[in-house]
């Protein structure tokens, strides 16, 4: 039997190379995909929250964040109160794309696991946050 972190990194790639097959009128990378699908939920994030959220480091955010503003998807300005702290925003086109990500994350989530009692998605939650509990 393969390793659960050997078969969980297989299915992440698998997962977001079928994500983008399905979005690949909008010419994104995975990791683009994967930045845009945190931030679809309209909240403000640094680069550093945006970072630990979608399982990266900031270091490696750096030039998928440049190509996301370049194509005028998000922004990077001062957080309101704090202009030290510099804060991620999606633009409406960007909203637009995240949107369209989210909706295309949950029609594949959907379409995988609805075969799938409750309790196995449940016991699958509980294993990820112990993985996620143990970094």
């Amino acid at each position: 039997m393969i390793s659960a972190l050997l078969a969980l990194q297989r299915t992440t790639h698998l997962t977001l190379h079928a994500l983008t097959a399905r979005l690949t009128d909008l010419r994104l990378t995975p990791a683009e995909i994967n930045a845009l699908g945190v931030l679809a939920d309209g909240r403000e994030r640094t680069v550093s929250e945006l970072a630990a959220d979608a399982g990266s480091r900031p270091t490696t955010l750096t030039s998928v964040l440049d190509r996301l503003e370049g194509r005028g998807l998000l922004v990077r300005g001062p957080r309101p109160g704090n202009r030290r702290v510099v804060v991620l925003t999606l633009t409406p086109a960007g909203e637009a794309t995240a949107s369209r990500i989210q909706q295309a994350m949950t029609d594949f989530e959907y379409g995988a696991l609805a075969a799938l009692p409750d309790e196995a998605v449940a016991a699958f939650h509980t294993v990820l946050a112990a993985l996620a509990d143990a970094t």
